[in-house]
């Protein structure tokens, strides 16, 4: 029952804003036209198609809300302008009464949270679809954050993807537009990142990762504060860290009155996103203002702040090289190299044509290069050779769309708070270094260093090895009379097949002579 009200409304909802339109527009035929017409009678859609998605979403509540924000995360699939009117949407949901939140923390941690803590405060500080998180303070005086997951979430979530399948189905099955946008994917990316979501103690652990690679007492704790994670008083529904407070990263008038060099901050936001694909292979991947801070205390002034790790992108060394050697490639204006890195990967089929994918990757990046660098946008980029990769029917890696998503975060922010901001120029020198280190003499030394440890365990048997494989009796000649053995036998059965055939055909030429006469 609860299913079939649940499509009633987005039924109404998506007639009321005109989604209907949206997917009939897509259907190439000579009857779509006056259907949409007919369809338009009495309603009004003057508002532009991404801005009417969005109302529509923000409508049918926080789970369509959270699939808009991934939906917008896919600029290789979707228009533009519905990505950028996507991009807009936040959670704005009412808390949950802090009486359930209670509840929950009892029942998860085995203690009633006035146990549990020296103090808990009732009202929350933060409430968005997936969970609301509630400030307190530890019995040994730190102040801690207590983020609880709403309850019955699963239940609710499930009902709404199974719906949201249904109609990606419907969309590829009557629209052309439709199969090439792959709702279906989209879909299936979403209910994994949700259910990612859903599980507190994965994020925890993503905190607790992000933090060791920028350890305080590190070599880059003055780029990153990161909170530590309280494991006493984590579970798969409670995650409490360590509270932070600063300032919204897209402040820039409260950052600048508190003294915050924004230029400064600007270029340690590009050195953090690269330190992170390419250094760890390991990136905070939903890095919107709302979970970048900036700190304003005097000790650590002007050190960003990250927060809610629920969604994070991982790459491997592969991954990596490809990536940066792209870069280096676009940087040089190299885009034959570009082209073989794209065959070499294995996501362009075997059979393209070097020199064709070179000229479509031409076409697609040589009109930003003659614009002046500030002006040039990597993430801009980086999405223009998504779509070209299309054409020839590259796969794009889910940890490729987390990386272009993060990148124009990134870009995004840092000439909000330095129009100037040149990525290119900034990010180029660390590309350079990073793949001298990992092709040069002290790659090799690195690489010898730390294979040098398994070579500890193993060179000590290495005699014993070889001393056991020359003492092995030499039974190459048994071999050989085997091999000879078979290839006797199977000679013998192909001219047994070659009787059994003959005397086949014989059979059949007597019997058609047979019926002829």
């Amino acid at each position: 029952m609860f299913t079939f009200l649940r499509l009633i409304r987005i039924m109404f909802v998506s007639f009321r804003y005109g989604l209907d339109e949206l997917v009939i527009s897509g259907i190439r035929h000579p009857w779509t036209e006056r259907l949409l017409v007919v369809m338009r009678l009495g309603r009004k859609l003057h508002a532009p198609r991404g801005e009417r998605l969005r109302l529509a979403l923000e409508t049918l509540g926080p789970i369509f809300v959270k699939f808009g924000q991934v939906l917008s995360t896919r600029r290789d699939l979707i228009p533009a302008d519905i990505a950028d009117e996507l991009a807009r949407l936040q959670d704005r949901v009412p808390p949950f009464p802090s009486e359930v939140a209670i509840a929950s923390i009892r029942k998860e941690l085995g203690r009633h949270p006035d146990e549990l803590f020296a103090s808990f405060e009732r009202e929350p500080v933060a409430s968005a679809s997936i969970a609301q998180v509630h400030c307190a303070v530890l019995k040994d005086g730190r102040d801690v954050a207590v983020k609880v997951l709403r309850p019955n979430m699963a239940p609710v979530i499930d009902k709404d993807l199974r719906l949201l399948r249904a109609a990606a189905t419907l969309i590829e099955r009557i629209s052309a537009d439709g199969r090439r946008l792959k709702p279906r994917e989209v879909v299936a990316e979403f209910d994994k990142y949700l259910h990612d979501e859903l599980d507190l103690l994965r994020e925890a652990a993503n905190c607790s990762q992000l933090r060791r690679n920028f350890a305080p007492d590190g070599p880059r704790g003055d780029l990153l504060i990161v909170p530590e994670v309280m494991w006493d008083y984590c579970s798969s529904s409670i995650f409490t860290m360590e509270r932070m407070r600063g300032i919204p990263v897209n402040h820039a008038e409260r950052l600048v009155e508190a003294g915050v060099d924004l230029k400064k901050l600007a270029r340690d936001g590009v050195e953090i996103c690269f330190t992170q694909m390419f250094a760890d292979g390991f990136f905070h991947a939903d890095m919107h203002p709302g979970n970048i801070y900036v700190s304003d205390d005097p000790r650590t002034l002007g050190r960003y702040i990250a927060l809610d790790f629920g969604i994070v992108g991982s790459l491997s060394e592969f991954d990596k090289n490809y990536l940066a050697q792209n870069f280096l490639a676009f940087f040089r204006r190299d885009y034959r190299q570009v082209a073989r890195l794209h065959i070499e990967s294995g996501w362009v089929p075997p059979g393209t044509r070097e020199e064709e994918l070179e000229g479509a990757i031409r076409a697609c990046c040589e009109p930003y290069f003659d614009r002046p660098l500030a002006e040039i946008s990597l993430g801009q980029v980086l999405l223009r050779l998504f779509q070209t990769s299309r054409r020839f029917h590259v796969e794009i890696q889910p940890q490729l769309v987390l990386l272009q998503k993060t990148l124009l975060n990134v870009e995004g922010l840092g000439r909000e708070l330095d129009p100037s901001l040149d990525l290119w120029k900034t990010a180029k020198p660390y590309l350079e270094r990073w793949m001298h280190e990992r092709v040069g003499w002290a790659a090799l030394r690195n690489n010898l260093r730390r294979e040098s440890q398994q070579w500890a365990q193993m060179l000590p048997e290495l005699p014993r090895l070889v001393h056991h494989q020359l003492a092995r009796p030499d039974r190459s000649a048994d071999t050989l009379a085997e091999l000879q053995r078979l290839r006797a036998a199977q000679q013998q059965t192909n001219r047994l097949m070659a009787v059994i055939a003959g005397v086949l055909a014989v059979g059949v030429a007597v019997a058609l002579w047979a019926v002829a006469r």
